[in-house]
């Protein structure tokens, strides 16, 4: 994933509004200490009075621990009385029976190896008890690779063995642990152990199987996919499986110079040495020979961690998008309804309905539920208020004039069907995150400094925040249910830094300041997790300057309250929070540590910005997980 701001994919040329267009000026007021103007209204701090949390109902704060301040420190920092371990670090054996190759710390590897390896750059990440709280499966997704630290030489002689290896380092990794002697640890053999790579096959289901866009010489079919490749943020269903989410698949394509309009709109371009390569020794990745593998990509991919052998499905019902994930609720008739955000500049938001409702039974039982149902999405409207608009072939402009043959062509074409519905542009919608308890549902929109250039909306009276660099949470709650069509919205937090002289960066925070939210997650207490994902090209200059490495805080949604939890390793991104059915251990990762601004380690010193979590003197970071307890054993938080 490109996180420099000048390279970050930004391809919405459309004319629809944008979030920062529909706030009302008429509701402006003044913020002592914070924004000089801000909107009092939708772009107001939520004050929640009234509203009972688990926390307050037992007589106490929500939040109990105390924040540790910023760090620059090349190390993982938790409060007082909490106590972080390292485990599943990138290249130790997932578990496999009698593939179990130790990780080798000058990158030498062999592909074969890493295909029984934790992949690199760990992401989203669940917990799948077996014993509770003692034991369980942590399924994990690898986002992308540092090919300076991936390899012996780095990208020096590229070879087809560096891109199998490359290939082999993304996807999903799923591992079994178990709590033991007060420490957590992986079970090694586990027969759940399994690697999915960006070579694993797949099918391709729901109304976008088989269309006439997703078939290729290799797959005439249309149905039969390779690999899952740049998993980013994931979901949990109730019926026990895993949904893992393709963004920014576009990069690993190479494409014509100039490209049509649907390649266009999907950022797929001329691959240059600084990106990955893999058409160079592997086809399937030109698409100028292939031009319909892309559209085989960017999917919601449902995988079943306790078997094994089964196939991951890419659900085509849920859309075509730069997933960042996909989370999952519960609607009052028992039908799924998943939240996605797309992490891109003046993309959407997301949602869609299953027709049917859960069944009993678990996997099994719901293996095609996530192929049926309605895909839509949103439009904020003025005065705090917003419209679900359906994608659904035959309705309003999507239509076979308009260039949507059928509803298969209105999924892989999403993109084009939200620019006709006028959909609002939002300012890259990330993680999103359900709150069982209020039914409220969060996004967090890490930033955008590109408005105003090139046809995009700029600031007006009602838009306080024309450079972004500080990203926001959004917040809304469908009217009636879950599968309501329309919805009242506020902006929970700016994010920000009070410190700063420029204005639109100093956000609205009730707590410790912090900027470009990335992760979000709201666990059984109803405590809001919030992690950051500051660019390596930015961090520590212009309106970052004060705010250290990223980090995650925890929020209490009726207080507004915002406390930083922990910080990170330098050069990292923390990411991915999932807890023990008892709150008492909490599971996090923490992403490429040592990321140098180019997003691309050199080979000659792969330690020079960081040497976590080894430390070992000649070494290289490692992504890896972190487990989270408290010293007394007590609820994660409290």
């Amino acid at each position: 994933m490109s996180k420099d701001f000048s390279t970050m994919e930004d391809s919405n040329r459309s004319a629809n509004r944008s979030i920062h267009e529909v706030s009302e000026p008429s509701r402006r007021v003044v913020l002592r200490g914070g924004l000089g103007a801000l909107l009092g209204g939708t772009l107001a701090p939520l004050g929640l009075a009234g509203c009972a949390t688990l926390g307050a109902s037992s007589g106490g704060p929500l939040l109990g621990f105390k924040s540790v301040p910023v760090s620059t420190a090349d190390t993982i920092t938790v409060p007082p009385g909490y106590v972080a371990q390292v485990i599943a670090a990138w290249g130790e054996p997932v578990g496999i029976e009698g593939r179990m190759p130790a990780f080798k710390f000058d990158g030498s590897n062999t592909f074969a190896e890493q295909e029984a390896q934790l992949g690199m750059h760990h992401d989203g990440i669940h917990f799948y008890a077996q014993d509770g709280a003692k034991r369980g499966l942590l399924v994990m997704n690898h986002e992308y690779v540092d090919d300076g630290l991936l390899h012996t030489k780095g990208t020096g002689v590229w070879t087809a063995n560096k891109v199998k290896k490359s290939q082999a380092a993304h996807g999903v990794s799923v591992i079994e642990v178990e709590l033991k002697d007060g420490r957590w640890q992986q079970v090694l053999p586990s027969k759940f152990a399994r690697r999915i790579t960006a070579t694993t096959p797949m099918t391709l289901a729901g109304p976008a199987a088989g269309h006439a866009l997703t078939k290729t010489a290799a797959d005439p079919s249309g149905t039969k996919v390779l690999g899952t490749f740049n998993n980013c943020g994931s979901g949990m269903t109730p019926w026990g499986t895993y949904l893992t989410c393709e963004e920014n698949f576009i990069n690993y394509f190479n494409g014509p110079a100039s490209p049509d309009a649907h390649g266009k709109r999907w950022g797929l371009k001329k691959v240059d040495d600084t990106l990955y390569r893999w058409h160079e020794f592997d086809e399937r990745f030109d698409a100028v020979k292939n031009p319909n593998e892309p559209n085989r990509h960017g999917w919601v991919v449902e995988i079943d961690p306790a078997k094994p052998g089964s196939t991951p499905v890419k659900r085509t019902a849920l859309g075509r998008a730069a997933h960042e994930g996909a989370t999952v609720a519960v609607t009052k008739d028992q039908r799924a309804v998943v939240y996605m955000g797309e992490d891109a500049r003046f993309e959407y938001i997301y949602k869609f309905v299953s027709r049917d409702a859960i069944k009993a039974g678990g996997a099994a039982a719901n293996a095609t539920l996530l192929d049926h149902g309605t895909l839509y999405v949103a439009r904020f409207d003025a005065e705090g208020k917003g419209t679900w608009l359906p994608l659904v072939h035959g309705q309003g402009p999507l239509t076979a004039a308009n260039g949507f043959a059928d509803q298969g062509e209105v999924l892989i074409k999403s993109r084009q069907a939200s620019d006709a519905l006028r959909a609002t542009k939002m300012d890259r919608p990330e993680w999103t995150a359900v709150d069982p308890k209020t039914r409220k549902v969060y996004c967090t929109l890490t930033n955008n400094s590109n408005r105003g250039r090139d046809k995009q909306p700029a600031t007006d009276a009602a838009n306080p925040r024309a450079n972004n660099t500080m990203g926001n949470i959004i917040e809304w709650l469908d009217d009636g249910d879950y599968s309501g069509t329309t919805f009242t919205w506020k902006h929970f937090v700016l994010a920000g830094d009070p410190a700063l002289e420029r204005a639109d960066a100093r956000g609205n925070i009730k707590g410790d300041a912090f900027s470009c939210p990335d992760g979000l997650w709201v666990d059984g207490r109803g405590v809001m997790w919030i992690q950051t994902d500051m660019s390596t090209s930015a961090m520590g200059k212009g309106d970052l300057v004060n705010m250290g490495n990223n980090q995650m805080l925890a929020a209490d949604p009726a207080s507004g309250e915002i406390r930083r939890f922990l910080t990170g390793p330098r050069g990292c991104e923390i990411t991915g929070a999932t807890m023990t059915p008892d709150s008492t251990t909490m599971f996090i990762n923490v992403q490429h540590p040592g990321e140098s601004p180019s997003e691309r380690s050199d080979p000659d010193a792969p330690g020079k910005i960081s040497n976590w979590p080894d430390h070992k003197q000649g070494g290289r970071p490692r992504s890896a997980t972190v487990v989270i307890r408290k010293l007394d054993g007590g609820v994660i938080g409290s």
